[in-house]
């Protein structure tokens, strides 16, 4: 049995619903904190079990009988995440898994200069002290989130933010696939982590910008904010320091090319070229149901 955690998130989703295209659904499960939000996946004889990542005992009902398991990784950033991380882990070797698979990102490092890749680099230690045989999905940083940034700019016409470098915007939709590839065929076999997952392309926020104007016909300039006025911006909003910090660091990362790399790895366990940018950014510009004036999708 397969076993895929955080099934009902963004990204964990979409690899179940590739996954169900690959193997007969009464050979995967998932391990969810609210399974009532995946009675659509029992409906259709998928295992669903409650697990979180803060319950070991949940854990070992959730993992049992699972050869191979797929660790989705925490929407969070910080020590408390790495802990949540390393108690999967510790559940996945106690099931008897015979392959863990965990969802990281390109340019995980221990020196990395955003949270979220030392958060990675720290649980592929664990996974690489487990004694089990692991996979490390270096997936390429998630488009979505360049979107997420680039949104605001596309209504006041100004992409106001840090400086930056070019970042290998990658899709959700893509990455699932791929997770999925290696998860049903084991002649897609990776010992420890894959080489960065990526599209095609890297592109900066002034690419996006000119992306931008391009699609919607309006100007759109990008604007270099100072990393200070950024994060007290974020601050203002509502957002804690500390997520302030982690996001800002985001640029400083990308100024220092952490995010820079294509690689051809993802075309070929797609069997297809990756979704490009201009596609998902037409696909966020796209009308609303009832018609009119172009709206930002959230994630």
């Amino acid at each position: 049995m397969i076993v895929v955690t955080g099934a009902t998130g963004q990204l964990g989703s979409r690899i179940v619903e590739s996954l169900l295209t690959r193997v007969p659904a009464d050979r995967v499960g998932v391990s969810v904190r609210e399974p009532e939000k995946a009675r659509a996946l029992a409906d259709r004889g998928v295992r669903v079990r409650r697990g979180s990542f803060t319950e070991p005992a949940g854990l070992a009902h959730a993992f049992e009988g699972a050869t191979r398991i797929l660790i989705v990784s925490v929407d969070r950033m910080g020590e408390e995440t790495v802990r949540q991380h390393r108690t999967a882990v510790d559940a996945a070797v106690a099931a008897g898994a015979r392959r863990i698979v965990y969802t990281a990102q390109m340019g995980a490092s221990p020196t990395s200069r955003f949270q979220a890749c030392r958060d990675h680099a720290a649980t592929e230690e664990a996974l690489a002290a487990s004694g089990v045989p692991w996979t490390s999905l270096r997936n390429g940083f998630h488009a979505s989130s360049g979107l997420d940034f680039l949104a605001p700019g596309l209504a006041s016409g100004e992409v106001a933010l840090p400086a930056d470098g070019p970042v290998c915007w990658t899709a959700h939709a893509d990455l699932a696939e791929a997770a999925a590839v290696i998860l049903a065929d084991e002649s897609h076999r990776f010992e420890g982590p894959t080489p960065p997952l990526t599209g095609t392309e890297a592109l900066t926020f002034a690419d996006l910008a000119a992306l931008a104007s391009e699609l919607t016909g309006r100007t759109i300039t990008r604007t270099t904010a100072p990393d200070d006025t950024f994060r007290a911006h974020l601050v203002a909003g509502g957002v804690p320091a500390e997520t302030a910090g982690h996001l800002l660091s985001i640029f400083t990362a990308a100024r220092e090319r952490e995010f820079a790399t294509t690689d051809p790895t993802l075309s070929r366990l797609l069997g297809r070229q990756p979704v490009p940018v201009r596609a998902l950014l037409r696909e966020r510009l796209a009308p609303g149901p009832s018609g009119g004036q172009p709206f930002m999708r959230s994630r």
